[in-house]
């Protein structure tokens, strides 16, 4: 045990983590700060931005669609959900073919605030494909891990 140990530290320093979940989680912090500083002067954080133009592409959408659609839970969708609502950039309304239902729908402030926006998320798409670069397994990858398949095999080897 002590051997494997020694091992880990000369090949991994102190500060990083042998779990992938760890490692996903931190990248995905640092990607997130980077994009939340570029686009500050709009006041939008990065999470609200992509649901802003999920919103956009979708037209009006329920609740859960939407949370499916970004792999979000319920609940940490309506608390990034709220502010967008206060500040006028979406509209709550029942769904009329389902009245349990609420739909999420795009307001003509939100399209303000998303072509108020574009520049700045722009700059900082380009900075960071200009850094990792524009293609390669990183896509690939990343649609896998959000895919039902990758949920599936994850499962299925959990599992047993």
């Amino acid at each position: 045990m002590l051997t494997i140990e020694i091992k880990l530290a000369v090949i991994m320093p102190p500060y990083e983590s042998p779990c992938l979940c760890t490692q996903l989680r931190k990248a995905t912090r640092r990607v997130t700060k980077l994009y939340d500083m570029a686009l500050a002067p709009s006041g939008l954080k990065v999470t609200q931005l992509a649901l802003l133009r999920q919103i956009q592409r979708t037209g009006p959408v329920a609740v859960g669609d939407l949370a499916e659609a970004q792999v979000m839970d319920s609940g940490g969708l309506a608390h990034t959900l709220k502010p967008l609502e206060r500040d006028g950039f979406i509209a709550m309304s029942i769904d009329p073919q389902d009245r349990r239902s609420r739909l999420v729908s795009l307001t003509p402030e939100g399209q303000r605030k998303l072509e108020e926006t574009a520049a700045l998320w722009d700059k900082a798409h380009h900075a960071f494909e200009t850094a990792f670069g524009t293609t390669g397994p990183l896509r690939d990858a990343l649609r896998f891990l959000v895919s039902g398949e990758f949920e599936s095999l994850f499962e299925k080897n959990r599992a047993g």
